[in-house]
This record gives structure tokens, sequence and C-alpha cells, in this order.
């Protein structure tokens, strides 16, 4: 069985440098047998949170919300592509996020952080873990994160530069890392229900 992955990219800018990353992701383990997925919260174009899907009255909520909760619930794992703000989180993929709650819990996520610095975007990512484990997710250890965003994918969506090499280099570990928690996971689940 083929494990079902979202990845989920967040960012709303005209000239969106991340999407590459990705679509990379997307790709990468779409080759590794995965069944993956690009969740494009800018296509999604959810509105900012008023009220979450699971406070919308049976057969009620908006249908592109609908139609994302069945994604999620389906899900095996994810994996959040997100780009570091001013030291913090995109608040597309946050808005995106906290629309849902249970439909989140008891998978495996991974956190693929980019910026244009040197840095990586590491400091959105460290938010991310927080919030994805109070969500109900399982944060696997195994990170990637990819600086100078702007030079590391070349003009036909490949790696390149020192940040595309990096994550390559990466690539294999957090993979195999995800995938192990994914099958650990979907196991258990098979064995008896969640205690929430």
């Amino acid at each position: 069985m083929a494990d079902r992955i979202l990845v989920l990219y967040g960012s709303y800018r005209s000239d969106r440098q991340g999407i590459r990353l990705a679509e990379w992701l997307v790709g990468a383990l779409r080759k590794r047998g995965a069944d993956a997925e690009l969740i494009d919260a800018k296509a999604v174009d959810l509105p900012m949170l008023d009220r979450m899907y699971k406070e919308h009255e049976a057969g009620e909520a908006p249908p592109r919300l609908e139609e994302l909760a069945l994604k999620i619930r389906s899900a095996d794992a994810f994996v959040f592509v997100t780009g570091e703000y001013n030291w913090g989180i995109q608040p597309g993929l946050k808005n995106l996020t906290d629309h849902f709650l249970e439909e989140w819990f008891w998978r495996p996520a991974a956190i693929v952080s980019y910026s244009a610095g040197r840095f990586a975007g590491a400091r959105s990512a460290l938010q991310w873990h927080g919030s994805l484990s109070e969500m109900g997710m399982v944060v696997v250890s195994s990170t990637i994160a990819v600086g100078g965003i702007g030079h590391a994918f070349d003009h036909a969506g490949e790696p390149s530069g020192e940040g595309g090499t990096a994550l390559v280099r990466a690539f294999s570990r957090f993979a195999d890392d995800l995938a192990w928690w994914t099958e650990a996971a979907r196991n258990q689940r098979a064995l008896r229900d969640p205690p929430y």
C-alpha cells in the first residue's frame, strides 16, 4: 500500500520561491512509491479562520473545506513546507492548518523549511514543531532546511547550487524517517482505535 502523503505549502506571495521546493518534494516522494499530493494554501484559498471545519453542521461546511477535510482524514502523513517571515511562520499555511483539528490526529508530520537567508527557515520550523504537536501529530526528528531558496532550483525545477545540494543530501534520511513513522502509525491504528 502506497503511503498517502499530503505536502502542504502556504505562501500567498506573488513571487513564490518555495513552490518549486514543494513541487520537487511531491515528485521525490512519488519516485519512492508514495501517493503524494500538493495542497497549496493559495489555491485552496480558505478565508481567515472564523469557524473551524468541525464547527459547521454536518453537510453545511463550504465545499472546499469539506474536500480538504476528506483529504486530511485519508492521509497517512503530512509534510509542511514553510517559509520564514520575520522570524515566524507563514500566515497562509497556519490559517489553512487551523481550520482543522481532529482530522490531523495520530499521523506523523515532517517539516521542510526555507528562506532567502542562511538560516534556511529554521526559526519557522521550530515554531511549527510545537504547533503540529499540539494539533495531534507526531513530528519526526528529521527535517530539511533550504537556504538561499531563490538559487536552490534551476529553471527546470531541479535542485541546484548550495541549497539544492543540501536538499538532495538530506532527502533520503528525511523520507526514510517519515516512512518509518507513517508505517508505524498506520499499523497501530489498524490494531486498535486511538485513545481519543
